[in-house]
């Protein structure tokens, strides 16, 4: 179980904001705090590059291909933006499921990674781009520090900026570190899958052509394939779809826009379609799902 600390320090924090269920933003920090106090429904979401750790309860996080349990004490890194459902599965009022995440900056990981010394003897592991570990004692401590130097405006200057550091260095020090360095290896395929999925989210509109993509990641259409499913989780044009679903949802919920021009804004040639495939995402067509969340 992570150390009491860690988890008291966010609990309280959640306690001052007056939270007592569900996810909160913590502006000085950056990070995500999460606490539920019983199970929840499946729900589908993007993970982009995240270190999140489950101090308290259980949750379930996968894609259709792919499912990973984490429980508390363990910690999962995503490598890639991923679209994933997941619900949290151990949850109750006197023990409530409880956990942060912490933003990946690939900028600094690429600013560490050639001080570290790649461990040898250490054989090819699962490509998937989720990767679940024991927590680390000592990244625990770091993220403790890093909020308690949030809290003031002179610490959140001086000091935090440095164990924000510290922090991905210990990424690629500890158990997730294989993961992450074939990411930031430039020919490895962990890193060309990234691209790939940065060139399908860059227009989400724009049709998939996987021959297109494998040429530009510099392998067959067959590799590519292969490479990209073992990476996500999901083929290219699922992985396209799941965003394209995604990203009208947040679109339903946050603006008041015909549903029409939503869909064909994410691509979608036919309304019809895009309300069927929605429902079948969400478990409501979009005209229903907007009237239970209407825009603020």
């Amino acid at each position: 179980m992570a150390p009491a600390a860690l988890l008291n320090h966010v609990s309280a924090l959640l306690d001052r904001e007056g939270l007592a269920q569900g996810a909160f933003a913590h502006g000085p920090s950056g990070m995500h705090f999460l606490r539920y106090s019983s199970p929840t429904v499946q729900d589908a979401t993007v993970y982009r590059p995240l270190l999140c750790l489950v101090m308290q309860g259980a949750k379930e996080v996968g894609t259709s291909a792919r499912t990973l349990w984490v429980a508390d004490g363990q910690s999962l890194v995503v490598s890639h933006a991923l679209p994933v459902v997941s619900r949290i599965t151990e949850a109750t009022h006197d023990r409530p499921y409880v956990a942060l995440v912490f933003p990946i900056d690939l900028d600094i990981l690429r600013g560490l990674a050639a001080d570290v010394t790649p461990k040898t003897g250490v054989g090819a592991k699962d490509p998937f781009s989720i990767s679940l570990c024991p927590s680390d004692a000592e990244m625990e401590e770091a993220l403790l520090r890093y909020l308690r130097q949030c809290e003031t405006v002179e610490t959140r200057r001086l000091l935090a900026p440095i164990t924000v550091r510290e922090i991905h260095a210990r990424l690629l020090l500890g158990p997730h570190a294989e993961q992450l360095r074939r990411l930031l290896w430039h020919e490895s395929a962990a890193s060309r899958i990234f691209q790939a999925t940065f060139v399908i989210q860059s227009d989400l509109a724009r049709t998939v052509a996987v021959t297109d993509l494998a040429q530009r990641a510099g392998m067959s259409s067959s590799a590519f394939f292969e490479h990209f499913k073992a990476v996500t989780g999901t083929s290219p044009l699922q992985y396209q779809k799941d965003l394209r679903l995604l990203r009208a949802r947040e679109a339903l919920r946050s603006t008041n826009g015909k549903i029409s021009e939503i869909a064909f804004a994410v691509g979608y040639e036919s309304s019809a379609q895009f309300s069927r495939e929605y429902a079948r995402k969400f478990g409501l067509p979009p005209r229903q799902d907007r009237v239970l969340h209407p825009a603020q």
